[in-house]
């Protein structure tokens, strides 16, 4: 394995939850006045940005383009079937005592592992999804065959659609929302900016707006991640570390995403778990993940990018397999408290956490690289090169002691077992010209 350069490391307790913690009360006063200061701004900012995102949307953006490009409200939903096949998807095993689940995103990477897991284990599931063309939306529609198999029904639609939340609330008496649409990546932020604010601010907001008014409330566990460590240099990084220096527009959005859930969580009493997530790979991935296109251009023989921070330090990422992952979702779900609020108004104080999922083992880019030359037999043409103001941060590493606490969290996958996994699934997937890899 290569040597990590990693940028300097601290116990928990050398840094501060909140910068400025000094001995001077003075100057810990001026530091926190400020930070709620910042605090607020980025809140005026992004809800700005949420108003000009659904009022004032370019009229020259090409249907592709448009982030709102399914319009809200035009999908077919509703009559008796429909309703049926949700009360059908959304139904507890009998004699299970489980509970039953509305997730978000089902047809993405992590919702479809989720969702197949809840459901084996005989809680309700109820998936929704808009099936929009941020990548091949040909993988989405197979993780929905997949599902349906298993009997979980997704609905094609909007979050923004607050009418078809609400309609799927009053026919079922959903107990969690697993909230795991979002519009991810880091570098498309620059290409498409507006489509963040739409999914990852106004579309969470839509769906927190429906389950404040819900009686009884259900509880809310919801796709953060490690993005809003940012420029966070102190590692392993910590639920207790400063995350206000994002170094990208989609980490922007899942930090403001956390203030926005405190706000409701104090105001309305919702229950409320945020997830950071690190580097999930696996079976049934995104294609816009290094794993993925790198094993794409090796098997095509296509040269790849491998970028190296400032000096030549290695990049590195805490890859955490898919399986892990979905037992870290199933901990959080299980461990969710009620809500507390009813009609809109809250009764009582409610739960309200953040953990880190990962691995807590990053590894080089270089090393994943070589670990698909063994496993593709084929030898990659690399291209080595600075890595680009983008957005991307040279090194994330997780400290999942809290997760570890709760609930129990321990991965146990490591890097080559995942990548093994991964292979086997991607060359079954696209062989024989089956199917395309774009």
């Amino acid at each position: 394995m290569s040597q990590l350069k990693p940028m300097s490391h601290m116990d928990d307790n050398d840094i501060p939850s909140t910068p400025g913690k000094f001995k001077s009360s003075y100057i810990h006063r001026l530091r926190y006045n400020f930070s709620l200061t910042k605090v607020t701004v980025w809140a005026l900012v992004f809800f700005g940005l949420i108003f000009l995102s659904v009022f004032f949307r370019s009229p020259s953006l090409s249907k592709s383009d448009d982030p709102t490009r399914r319009a809200l409200g035009t999908n077919n939903w509703g009559g008796p079937t429909w309703e049926k096949r949700v009360r059908t998807s959304a139904r507890v095993r009998s004699g299970e005592g489980g509970m039953s689940v509305l997730v978000t995103g089902a047809a993405g990477f992590v919702g479809t592992h989720v969702s197949a897991a809840l459901k084996r284990r005989g809680d309700g599931v109820v998936g929704i999804d808009n099936f929009n063309d941020y990548y091949d939306p040909t993988l989405k529609r197979s993780r929905q065959a997949l599902l349906e198999r298993s009997g979980v029904f997704i609905v094609e639609g909007d979050i923004n659609d607050m009418t078809l939340l609400k309609r799927l609330f009053e026919l079922v008496t959903f107990t969690h929302v697993l909230h795991l649409a979002a519009q991810a990546g880091v570098r498309y932020a620059m290409e498409n900016p507006l489509s963040y604010v739409h999914s990852n601010l106004a579309g969470f907001v839509s769906l927190l707006e429906v389950c404040k008014s819900v009686n009884p409330q259900p509880a809310i566990v919801w796709a953060s991640s490690s993005s809003v460590y940012g420029l966070n240099t102190k590692v392993p990084f910590s639920e207790k570390d400063r995350t206000d220096q994002p170094a990208s527009l989609y980490a922007a959005t899942k930090k403001a995403g956390e203030e926005i859930a405190h706000t409701y969580n104090h105001i309305y009493g919702l229950s409320l778990t945020g997830l950071r997530f690190f580097t999930v790979y696996g079976p049934w991935g995104r294609p816009d993940m290094a794993y993925f296109f790198f094993t794409k251009a090796i098997l095509k023989g296509k040269g790849i990018s491998i970028f190296e921070g400032p000096n030549h330090s290695t990049v590195a990422r805490d890859f955490t397999y898919i399986d892990d992952i979905v037992k870290g979702c199933l901990g959080s779900l299980d461990t969710a408290e009620k809500s507390t609020g009813s009609g809109g108004k809250k009764k009582g104080p409610a739960q309200l956490r953040v953990f880190n999922l990962g691995n807590t083992s990053p590894v080089p880019v270089t090393d994943l690289v070589g670990i698909l030359e063994k496993l593709l037999k084929v030898k990659a043409k690399k291209n080595v090169m600075q890595l680009p103001r983008n957005g991307d941060v040279p090194f994330t590493h997780a400290n999942i002691s809290y997760a570890q606490r709760e609930f129990g969290y321990k991965p146990t996958t490591d890097l080559e077992t995942g990548l093994k996994k991964f292979v086997k699934w991607y060359l079954n997937y696209y062989s024989a010209g089956k199917k395309s890899s774009g």
